[in-house]
C-alpha cells in the first residue's frame, strides 16, 4: 500500500501536465476564463466579460498595459529574469511578474500568493510564450484580467466605466484601466482619486517616451 502512494501521484501529476498541455493548446483559438471567473459562476456570483480580438481593443490600452505591467513583454520569453534578479537582490516581495506569468495565473493557478505558486508560474510562463503568440498572449490577459468585482476583460472594464467599447478608449481612459490593475477593487477609473490620476498621467507620459515597446502586438 505505502509503495503505492508515489505511484500514484505520479500519475495524477503526469495527467495534471497532459491536461494543462491539452488545455494551452486549444486556448490558442479558444479564449478561455479565469479561475477567478470559474471560482464566482460556481459560487453563483455575477460575471461580466465579452471576449473581444485584440484588434478591437484600443492600441492605447494595448500600449499602456504594457508599460504598466512589463515593459519587456515584447522582449523576454515569458519571465524577464533581470527583473526577477533584481527583485531577489532588493528583497522586494513583488515586482517581477511578466504579463505571460500574470495570463499563466489567471488561466490556470490560484490568486492566493505562495511560493508553490510562483514555482508553478515561471515554468508555465515560459511554456505559454513558448506555444502562444505575443498578440495571443496579450488577447488572453486583455480578455481575462479582472477590473473591478466580477468585471473582466477589457471590453467589459471600457463599458463598466466609460460606456463605450474597449477600442473606442482615449489614451486617457486607457491609463486609467492600466493603473487600477495592481488594485482593480480599490481604484475606480471611471471616478479615479487623485492619486490615481496622477499614476496615470505619469503613465502616458512614460509610454510615449518608452519607445516600441508593444510593437510585437500592433
Amino acid at each position: 500500500m505505502i509503495r503505492r502512494v508515489p505511484a500514484l501521484l505520479a500519475k495524477t501529476i503526469l495527467l495534471l501536465i497532459a491536461l494543462l498541455a491539452v488545455l494551452s493548446l486549444l486556448y490558442i483559438v479558444v479564449t478561455p476564463p479565469s479561475t477567478l471567473m470559474l471560482g464566482r459562476w460556481l459560487t453563483l456570483k455575477s460575471v461580466e466579460r465579452q471576449v473581444v480580438p485584440i484588434e478591437e481593443i484600443s492600441p492605447h490600452l494595448r500600449l499602456m498595459v504594457i508599460a504598466s505591467e512589463d515593459g519587456q513583454f515584447c522582449r523576454h520569453h515569458g519571465v524577464d529574469w533581470d527583473q526577477v534578479r533584481i527583485v531577489i537582490e532588493s528583497g522586494a516581495r513583488r515586482g517581477a511578474s511578466t504579463i505571460s506569468m500574470q495570463t499563466a495565473k489567471n488561466v490556470f493557478l490560484w490568486p492566493q500568493r505562495s511560493y508553490v505558486r510562483k514555482a508553478l508560474e515561471i515554468p508555465l510562463a515560459m511554456w505559454l510564450d513558448l506555444i502562444w503568440s505575443k498578440h495571443r498572449m496579450l488577447e488572453i490577459y486583455l480578455n481575462v484580467a479582472e477590473w473591478d468585482e466580477g468585471v473582466f476583460g477589457a471590453e467589459a472594464a471600457a463599458r463598466h466605466y466609460f460606456n463605450k467599447p474597449a477600442g473606442a478608449l482615449t489614451q486617457r481612459e486607457a491609463a486609467l484601466l492600466a493603473t487600477a490593475l495592481p488594485s482593480p477593487v480599490a481604484r475606480n477609473p471611471g471616478r479615479p482619486s487623485a492619486n490615481h490620476a496622477r499614476l496615470a498621467e505619469r503613465l502616458a507620459a512614460r509610454a510615449v517616451r518608452s519607445g516600441p515597446i508593444a510593437n510585437c502586438v500592433n
